[in-house]
C-alpha cells in the first residue's frame, strides 16, 4: 500500500485544508489498489462540534493525553471507530424494530414491530432490553474513539458518505439510509463449536462445525423486511408464525456472531498498541465486547426449535435444530453453557486455559472486515466502501509496537 497523509483536525474537529499530495492521493481509483481512508476520514458534525481537547479531559488524565500516540496507534482507533460505526448501525435497526422503545437512543422511540419484538422475547423476556443496551454501548464507543482522536490532532472517522442501502419497509423502521444490510445474511455459527472445544483454537488453523448450519447457505433475513414477514399466524397461540420465529432465531444468532468478532479484535489489535493509554481504552472497549457476546451466547441456545421453515420471498430454507442433542450434546455442548471451555493455548506443552479465541494479532483487522463481507452485511455496497475500509484494516494492521 502507498504512504498515506492524514490531514490533521484543529481543537474543533474540523478537517484542515489538504495538501496538493493530499488532494493527489484522494483522487486515485479504486482499481488503483491505492485508495485512501479519506473517505472515512472527515469531520464529525454534531459530535465533532459539541467536543473539544478541553472538554474531553481533565486533571491526572489530561497530563498523561498530552502525550503524543504513534501513527500505528491512530490507524488502530481509526479501525476500531469504523467497526464501532458499523456495529452501531446493524445495532440500531435491531433497536428500531425489536429493542425497547425508549427515547435513549437517536430516532427511538419507533414503536417497534410487535410481533418481531415478541418473537425475539422467545429467546428472552428481556431481550428487547437488551438489544437497546448494546446498541447504546456501540454508540458511545464510535463516539468516544472518534473524540479522542480528534483530542491527539487526528481525523475523526465518519461514514455518512456510504449510508446508501435501504431501510426495512416494516413498521417500526426507520426510513433512513443504512451502512449496513440486515436482510441477506449468510451467519457464521462455528463460534458455538468453537468456544466448546477442548482441543482446539483457530489460532492453530483448526476447523470448527456450524452449529446452525443452514444459516451459512443462502441468504436470510434477520429482521422482517416488510410486514408481510410478521403477519400473525392465527393457528398459533401467540400469533407468531414459524418464518417469524425464524427471523428472529436468525437476529439471536447474528448478535453472537458480531459481538463473539468484536470480543476477539479487540485483544487482536491491543498487541499492536504502544501508548498505555490507547492500550487502557482497547483493553477497556474490548471488555464491553466480551460482556456482550457472553449475553448473546446465553440467548442463542433457547433459540426455538424450528424444522425447514421456508423463506416465502427467496425460498431459502432454515432449520434450528435442538443444540442439546447430536450431532452435539453432551456436558460440553449443553445450550447453558456459556463459559469458554479450557482449550490449548500458545503451545501444546502448556496444559489447557480457558481463553478468548483467536487472539493472533497478524492480520487481525483484515480478517475482521472480510469475515463482516463475507456474512453479506454490506450487500449493496459500493467499491468505494470496500476499498476504503480495506485500506482501514490493512494500515491497523500494519501498525506495530515503537519501543
Amino acid at each position: 500500500m502507498a504512504k498515506e497523509t492524514l490531514s490533521p483536525t484543529n481543537a474543533s474537529g474540523t478537517t484542515q485544508p489538504a495538501t496538493e499530495t493530499t488532494k493527489s492521493q484522494s483522487a486515485r481509483t479504486p482499481a488503483s489498489g491505492t485508495v485512501e481512508r479519506r473517505s472515512f476520514l472527515k469531520g464529525m458534525g454534531a459530535v465533532g462540534a459539541a467536543l473539544s481537547v478541553g472538554s474531553l479531559l481533565s486533571g491526572e488524565a489530561e497530563a498523561a493525553s498530552s502525550k503524543p500516540i504513534t501513527k500505528g496507534d491512530i490507524a488502530i482507533l481509526q479501525f476500531l471507530a469504523a467497526a464501532e460505526i458499523l456495529e452501531t448501525d446493524l445495532w440500531l435497526q435491531y433497536a428500531e424494530l425489536g429493542g425497547f422503545q425508549d427515547s435513549e437512543l437517536p430516532g427511538m422511540p419507533t414503536g417497534g414491530s410487535p410481533l418481531y419484538t415478541l418473537a425475539i422475547q422467545q429467546l428472552d423476556g428481556d431481550m428487547d432490553r437488551y438489544i437497546s443496551d448494546n446498541t447504546e454501548d456501540e454508540l458511545t464507543h464510535e463516539q468516544f474513539i472518534n473524540a479522542y482522536l480528534i483530542s491527539k490532532g487526528a481525523d475523526p472517522v465518519n461514514l455518512d458518505a456510504f449510508r446508501t442501502l435501504p431501510s426495512s419497509k416494516a413498521t417500526g423502521a426507520n426510513q433512513i439510509g443504512r451502512l449496513t444490510n440486515l436482510m441477506q445474511l449468510t451467519v457464521d455459527t462455528t463460534w458455538w463449536t468453537r468456544y466448546r472445544s477442548r482441543t482446539k483454537n483457530p489460532d492453530r488453523h483448526d476447523s470448527f462445525a456450524q452449529a446452525i448450519a443452514t444459516l451459512a447457505v443462502g441468504q436470510h433475513t434477520a429482521i422482517p423486511r416488510t410486514d408481510a414477514d410478521v403477519a400473525p399466524d392465527p393457528n398459533k397461540p401467540n400469533g407468531i408464525s414459524d418464518f417469524t420465529q425464524a427471523i428472529a432465531n436468525t437476529a439471536g444468532f447474528h448478535f453472537v456472531s458480531i459481538e463473539q468478532g468484536g470480543t476477539s479484535l479487540y485483544p487482536s489489535l491491543a498487541q499492536r498498541v504502544t501508548s498505555q493509554e490507547v492500550l487502557r481504552i482497547v483493553l477497556s472497549i474490548g471488555g464491553t465486547e466480551i460482556a456482550h457476546f457472553q449475553t448473546w451466547h446465553d440467548k442463542a441456545g433457547n433459540a426455538i426449535h424450528l424444522s425447514n421453515v421456508i423463506d416465502p420471498v427467496t425460498g431459502v430454507s432454515v432449520t434450528f435444530p435442538d443444540l442439546n442433542s447430536a450431532p452435539f450434546g453432551g456436558e460440553d455442548f449443553q445450550t447453558n453453557l456459556i463459559m469458554p471451555e479450557p482449550t490449548v493455548f500458545l503451545s501444546k506443552k502448556f496444559p489447557p486455559c480457558s481463553i478468548i479465541r483467536p487472539t493472533a494479532t497478524h492480520g487481525a483487522a483484515m480478517g475482521a472486515a472480510q469475515g463482516l463481507t463475507a456474512s453479506g452485511l454490506f450487500i449493496g455496497q459500493s467499491p468505494e466502501f470496500f476499498a476504503a475500509l480495506t485500506a482501514l484494516a490493512a494500515s491497523a494492521d500494519a501498525a506495530h509496537r515503537a519501543f
